[in-house]
């Protein structure tokens, strides 16, 4: 009877063990992307050329977001050259485009 109830125990002290361990490995693993981290990505590639690393040229961060949506989905015509491509031809969604100008206006100090 001893035995069994030690075995019990070892049982016990094994799966304690294994959970004790995944937990560690849970806790220390590093977090997921997170939306800005995709939205600064996507800043860095398809914004930055125009409008400068920290979104300082050609924005106005006093606008409305929902306006600010809608020039990067379909463009804007520039005073002079270069004009605000439609974005949404190249692929960008709504949800991205919100993303971009949360950004660009947390860039904007």
């Amino acid at each position: 009877m001893r035995l069994r109830i030690t075995r019990v125990k070892q049982v016990g002290l094994v799966l304690a063990g294994v959970m004790m361990a995944a937990t560690l490995l849970i806790a220390s693993a590093p977090a997921r992307a997170t939306a800005d981290d995709d939205s600064g990505a996507l800043y860095k590639s398809k914004c930055a050329m125009c409008h400068g690393q920290t979104a300082e040229k050609k924005f106005d961060a006093a606008k409305g977001d929902d306006d600010l949506m809608q020039i990067v989905l379909k463009g804007k015509q520039a005073e002079k050259p270069p004009n605000m491509p439609a974005f949404a031809d190249r692929g960008i969604t709504a949800d991205q485009a919100k993303a971009l100008v949360a950004f660009m206006k947390s860039q904007k100090h």
